[in-house]
């Protein structure tokens, strides 16, 4: 039986998709649910898998365009699987017997294991010397090459075993930690790369963000010291409840949800002729990944706490690193928060992700002197800018909403006030 493989929908507004990649060759025997064909459109990129197992033609080839529901290619279910390649059903009675085998050992006495592991080594005849450093050191024999000719193992033997390995490792660091250089061959040599269609479709945004809004950027610095602090004591227990580090986007992300209510424009868009003005907050993320930049949107954001979006975050860019991605988690957003501090970045000035009007810009954290009450002290700052459509956003939004942001950062117990100061709340004042 031959099963056809179409293109998946990617999106409603999306009509034309390209055949990245096949990740299989022609006439290769696949499995079912494997994943065989990349899909680019202009907002993600999208996988295919075999929907079941089979014999691979292919009928479109890769740099394709083609449209969703097309068919690229046939999987034929009659097809005989090659020597070597074992269907689903076998691997998984394999995969369920390893673990019983598994679970078996796991379940043997500590004497019986004790047992197997002196068999493992009985082939070893140790001097007393040897015998004695074994049980020093806490293992039964070094990994490495040891009794070469069939002599008696002795300490000498163990101490240049455990040398050899020490060595071994230490290499395997080395090349790892070692940093990749590239050298100028002087020639006059080019490589052209095919543009992909997110990368395409990201530049024609760019350049229609420029040419249509009267984008303008403002600036601040914001000192960090608090929300440091905050995650230098808290740091441990954070990790041990939500199993993740807490880093500073969720911090920043929370303090946009706050000083939203404040400054309602900022999260506005204009359509129709008409400024439109939601009663949610959803934040877009930007995340570069090997095929491009992606703005992942955290839903209704206003709503989650500090780990939350902590662990919403961490979610989406890794689900966006992974190509696993879904189109309706890059859709919509109504502000967008972008940080170039990762990549060592001291100033930018974003451009706006449309039909939003606004993108808050992070950077790098350095030392600098503050007057700090006439004393200069030095505190880690970062350089914070929010580039805004000038159309629906005046400059005493902009400004003051970035202030307001600056505000929670700095004193991070203002984010449980809705951004307000919670001492002049106690005293009746705003």
């Amino acid at each position: 039986m031959l099963i056809d493989i179409r293109v998946p929908s990617a999106g409603e507004s999306i009509t034309q998709v390209e055949l990245a990649r096949w990740l299989v060759e022609d006439g290769t025997y696949v499995e079912k649910d494997q994943e065989i064909a990349e899909i680019d459109s202009d907002k993600a990129t999208l996988t295919i898998n075999a929907e079941q197992a089979g014999k691979l033609k292919i009928t479109v080839e890769e740099g394709t365009t083609t449209e969703p529901g097309k068919i690229i290619g046939q999987i034929d279910t009659e097809a005989q699987a090659p020597e070597g390649a074992a269907r689903t059903e076998e691997k998984t009675e394999s995969s369920a017997k390893a673990k019983e085998e598994e679970a078996a050992a796991n379940e043997m006495p500590a004497e019986k294991q004790t047992q197997q592991k002196e068999s493992a080594t009985a082939a070893f005849t140790f001097s007393p010397q040897a015998q004695k450093l074994l049980d020093e050191l806490g293992i039964a024999s070094p990994e490495g090459h040891m009794n070469p000719d069939g002599r008696r193992i002795t300490r000498k033997d163990i101490l240049a075993a455990i040398a050899q390995q020490v060595h071994k490792e230490s290499g395997k660091k080395a090349d790892a930690a070692a940093p990749a250089t590239t050298a100028w061959s002087g020639g006059r040599d080019e490589e052209r790369q095919k543009m992909s269609t997110l990368r395409k479709k990201v530049a024609e945004r760019l350049v229609a963000v420029k040419n249509q809004t009267a984008m303008l950027t403002t600036f601040n610095e914001v000192d960090m010291s608090a929300v440091l602090e905050l995650r230098k004591k808290y740091q441990k227990s954070f990790q041990e409840k939500y199993g993740i580090k807490v880093g500073l986007m969720s911090f920043f992300a929370k303090a946009v949800t706050e000083a939203i209510p404040h400054f309602p424009q900022v999260n506005g868009r204009i359509e129709d002729n008409h400024i439109v003005l939601p009663g949610y907050v959803d934040v877009g993320i930007a995340v570069s990944t090997p095929k491009g930049l992606m703005v992942p949107v955290i839903r209704n954001a206003e709503s989650l706490s500090v780990p939350e979006l902590e662990l919403k975050i961490a979610e989406l860019a890794q689900k966006a690193r992974d190509n696993k991605i879904s189109i309706e988690e890059l859709t919509g957003g109504t502000i967008s928060i972008t940080n170039g501090g990762v990549f060592g970045s001291m100033l930018s000035t974003p451009i706006i992700n449309p039909p939003q009007a606004a993108i808050l810009g992070m950077h790098n954290i350095v030392e600098r002197p503050v007057a700090i009450n006439g004393r200069v002290e030095i505190r880690p700052v970062m350089y914070v800018a929010l580039s805004y459509d000038h159309r629906i956003i005046d400059g005493k939004e902009s400004v003051g909403f970035l202030v307001k942001v600056k505000e929670m950062i700095e004193n991070p117990e203002r984010m449980l006030f809705g951004g307000n100061d919670p001492l002049a709340g106690l005293l009746g004042l705003k």
